[in-house]
């Protein structure tokens, strides 16, 4: 009988994550162990109201997720007062602006896939303003030799970018800029949002790590950039508050969840990935490979200023420590499966690999997969996707291999970019997850050509994992990071072969030319 009375007094040890990422929205059930024990998801409904637009309905995103974390309770037999602390990790870039009264949205979700700013993009990369702000950059780098500077001597825009869709918004809706100027309106991203509505209109906040991917926070200075927002005529009034990544977020209002439910951790997808992964030390990389392929190498306590398009970003801010993360992203990856898939070149996911095997080489055929331009270190958003070297010999397999080759190949680029940039001695192997990462045909051909061993862990959904991570750490279910190491478990090691790497080493000076003939393709001025 003490036994029982001493477990039902022990304080609760379940930890819910929830990761929305660009296709779908998922809740896991941890226990301290680590291990999912009950798992949800939904499809992210993305709208396209015009072409190259791509929207969320703000209400259907906000059902959604009260759905999964009701279905996850239910399923594990828990009320609100079992949960030690949820852990919520969302996708970036995505944006909203909302009636602080009412919390009625303006508008739906624009997504960081949208193209709707990309003439404002091309104007203002050729524009005076930010050509003097390049050049002032460059001459107070070398008179001062501090690396933010040496960043804003190379700053452009893209689409992808936050800031640059919301001055779209603003200068677009007249009616949204007077709102923003009279404090009625209230921005956010996905993480944003969610706060809101969980606390019932109290709090309007984000996180370091989401905040640092918008291009309106100076990493440096760890604030809203009042250069980036004064640029594009952004009130910082309408900014949400940027509070630690992980610790005491809020509690999630009594009515939702038939009970209050501790927020503990607030986190950007990518850099939940990361803490997933237990990249915790300076020279860590991951690679987290799904709708986008990005690298992250953890830079420790220094932001990195990139001069190829790679960006500093915040990785995540608990207390006094703050960790920076390089990261450089190719868009298109997983959108090319996508496209493979409804073309016909696979029917499942998981055989494209042996597919690949199946033929010795791509028989001279190259794609080039720029579904959202071709970002570092090439940094063309007027990129298009090409599929090249075809010929009447050329078989569903000769392509799908070159689509696979194609991802590998971008990841190679990112990595070499990044470690030349940065010039951190790597210090394990390279941490790999995302759904293109059960791909050994893809992992085989970038630990090679990169000269690195690759780990695959045996949990691929590492968002979540580090959002449970985060929130775990800060209610206490863990007290160290050591018993996150201890938890995380490898699936596969791969191991690079010179045999391989010395076999691609002209095809891949190919591709790049094929990628060098698609750029700059699409006239949009």
């Amino acid at each position: 009988m003490a036994r029982v009375t001493e477990d039902k007094q022990r304080s609760p040890r379940n930890i819910l994550a929830v990761d929305i990422g660009t296709t779908t929205i998922s809740c896991h059930h941890f226990d301290e162990s680590g291990i999912s024990l009950y798992h949800t998801a939904r499809k992210v409904q993305l709208l396209h109201p015009h072409p190259g637009w791509v929207e969320l309905d703000p209400h259907v995103l906000w059902d959604q997720f009260v759905d999964i974390i009701t279905e996850v309770m239910e399923a594990s037999n828990l009320k609100a007062g079992d949960i030690a602390a949820l852990g919520i990790s969302t996708m970036r870039g995505t944006i909203l602006t909302w009636d602080r009264q009412t919390g009625r949205p303006y508008h739906n979700f624009i997504s960081w896939q949208d193209m709707r700013s990309h003439d404002d993009v091309t104007s203002w990369n050729r524009s005076l303003t930010l050509k003097s702000l390049n050049a002032g950059s460059k001459f107070l780098h070398v008179l001062l030799r501090q690396k933010k500077y040496l960043a804003g001597s190379v700053v452009n825009f893209t689409t992808q970018q936050a800031s640059i869709r919301l001055h779209w918004l603003l200068k677009n809706h007249p009616e949204l800029a007077k709102k923003a100027e009279l404090g009625v309106l209230a921005f956010g991203t996905i993480d944003s949002w969610l706060i809101w509505n969980l606390t019932k209109g109290q709090l309007h906040v984000t996180d370091y790590s989401n905040a640092s991917s918008t291009a309106m926070f100076d990493p440096f200075l760890m604030e809203w950039s009042s250069l980036l927002t004064g640029l594009f005529n952004i009130p910082l009034a309408i900014l949400p508050k940027v509070i630690d990544t992980s610790g005491r977020i809020c509690e999630s209002h009594k009515d939702i969840f038939g009970g209050p439910i501790p927020v503990r951790a607030l986190v950007a997808d990518q850099q939940a990935s990361v803490f997933g992964q237990c990249c915790f030390d300076p020279g860590d990389v991951n690679c987290t490979m799904g709708t986008g392929s990005f690298i992250d190498i953890n830079t420790g306590s220094c932001p990195h200023a990139s001069v190829a398009g790679l960006y500093p970003l915040v990785g995540w801010k608990i207390g006094g420590e703050t960790v920076y993360l390089a990261e450089g992203n190719a868009a298109g990856c997983g959108t090319a499966m996508e496209w493979a898939k409804q073309m016909g070149f696979y029917d499942d996911v998981s055989k494209t690999s042996d597919t690949a095997f199946s033929v010795e080489s791509s028989d001279g055929v190259y794609f080039v997969p720029a579904f959202n331009g071709l970002q570092a270190p090439i940094n063309d958003n007027k990129a298009c996707v090409s599929l090249m070297g075809i010929k009447s010999t050329t078989s569903k397999a000769h392509v799908m291999r070159a689509i696979l080759e194609s991802i590998a190949f971008r990841f190679t680029q990112l990595y070499e970019t990044a470690t030349e940039e940065t010039h951190i001695p790597l210090m394990s192997s390279v941490k790999v997850g995302g759904g293109i990462s059960n791909n050994d045909f893809v992992l085989e051909l970038v630990s090679s050509m990169t000269c690195q061993t690759l780990d695959r862990p045996s949990q691929t959904e590492m968002s979540a994992l580090g959002a449970a991570f985060l929130a775990g750490l800060a209610s206490g279910v863990w007290k160290s990071r050591d018993e996150l190491k201890a938890i995380r478990c490898s699936q596969a090691l791969f191991q690079p072969k010179a045999s391989i790497r010395d076999k691609y080493l002209k095809s891949f000076d190919e591709w790049k030319e094929a990628v060098r003939r698609s750029g700059n393709w699409y006239k949009w001025d």
